[in-house]
């Protein structure tokens, strides 16, 4: 299923995480971990955030996902289901039948 996430980072210790180099690190093992189909950051709500798009097959890898992201930026985080154009058309075509 296709999920986006969204992580807004904690400013005191992304800041840390940014100085020691972590912050990288942590972002560069996300996108190996969930190969999302796409990517973004900047600021959001006054502070740093994350959103990855991607194909979530199984959630029993939700605390693998979501761990790295608490434990070395004090994040918090959204998961949610979406759809591209494409599903939501096959979606709303399915609603005629």
């Amino acid at each position: 299923m296709r999920v986006m996430l969204r992580a807004h980072l904690d400013t005191q210790v992304s800041n840390d995480a940014l100085k020691s180099g972590q912050l990288l690190k942590v972002m560069q093992e996300m996108m190996e971990a969930l190969k999302p189909e796409a990517s973004y950051f900047g600021p959001s709500e006054g502070g740093r955030s994350c959103t990855f798009v991607f194909d979530m097959q199984d959630s029993s890898r939700l605390p693998s996902i979501a761990e790295p992201l608490f434990e070395q930026l004090g994040a918090r985080i959204e998961i949610q289901p979406v759809m591209n154009a494409e599903d939501m058309k096959k979606g709303l075509a399915a609603l005629k039948h």
